[in-house]
């Protein structure tokens, strides 16, 4: 993976400015749920997972290096984490997820075992 999993790969064939809300979210071992809101900032990008019944409804924030495939067609994004390392992560915090770096770094601590 990317040093810097805030920014989408290259090869995931996802398109500046294509917006995920509303694609199924694909775990490496099945499906997980929705994604709800997708941000793109800069060095910022990640998306809002819904996890529906699965989790009783929790928020995970996901950052956007952990994609790697967008289907457009089946409207579908295909990640690199299990179903418990999304239950695990950090609940998304729809008042923090905008520019506060605090809430970034809680993130960043999260996924970052995942980069070695």
């Amino acid at each position: 993976m990317e040093s810097n999993f805030w920014t989408h790969r290259q090869d995931t064939g996802y398109q500046p400015g294509m917006n995920l809300a509303g694609f199924e979210v694909e775990a490496t071992d099945g499906r997980i749920g929705k994604v709800d809101k997708h941000s793109d900032e800069a060095d910022a990008g990640r998306i809002a997972v819904d996890t529906g019944i699965w989790i009783f409804g929790k928020h995970v924030p996901l950052p956007v290096g952990t994609i790697v495939k967008v289907d457009p067609l089946d409207r579908v994004v295909y990640v690199d984490r299990s179903k418990d390392e999304i239950k695990n992560a950090p609940e998304f915090d729809r008042d923090r997820h905008d520019g506060d770096f605090e809430y970034q770094q809680q993130i960043s601590a999260y996924y970052a075992p995942w980069l070695l």
